[in-house]
């Protein structure tokens, strides 16, 4: 659970790298809250077609940490933020972006940060 809401924590930065089970467990929870604001507002009337209140809250609500998130996990594979904007490309954008979601980033420190994969082992280690 609390790799789901780390990126909650960390809302606005978007410094650093964050490793690859961070990334996905907070896309599950994203994905999983969605869900459940979607059954809310059928619940209220809100059918398939409408955006309702809860859904659009939840979206506006995950839209930063899941943007900030996703430009820390490409800074752990050593590239810039703004590759970002490559899942602009119809369909050859998102899977290059897949793609690097589902690497694994680089070993030790690079351009943006230190290793987060090492940090973690490290205070396991010695706590």
């Amino acid at each position: 659970m609390e790799w789901m809401l780390l990126p909650l924590k960390r809302y606005f930065e978007f410094s650093g790298r964050s490793r690859r089970k961070e990334y996905w467990m907070f896309t599950l929870f994203s994905f999983l809250l969605q869900i459940f604001a979607y059954l809310i507002d059928s619940l209220f009337g809100f059918g398939l077609t409408d955006n309702g209140p809860v859904g659009i809250l939840v979206s506006l609500a995950l839209f930063i940490p899941g943007l900030a998130v996703a430009v820390r996990r490409l800074h752990d594979v050593d590239r810039s933020g703004w590759w970002f904007l490559i899942i602009l490309i119809p369909l050859i954008g998102a899977i290059v972006f897949l793609v690097w979601a589902c690497t694994d980033g680089t070993t030790g420190s690079n351009r943006f940060g230190s290793d987060p994969k090492g940090e973690q082992e490290l205070e396991t280690i010695f706590s």
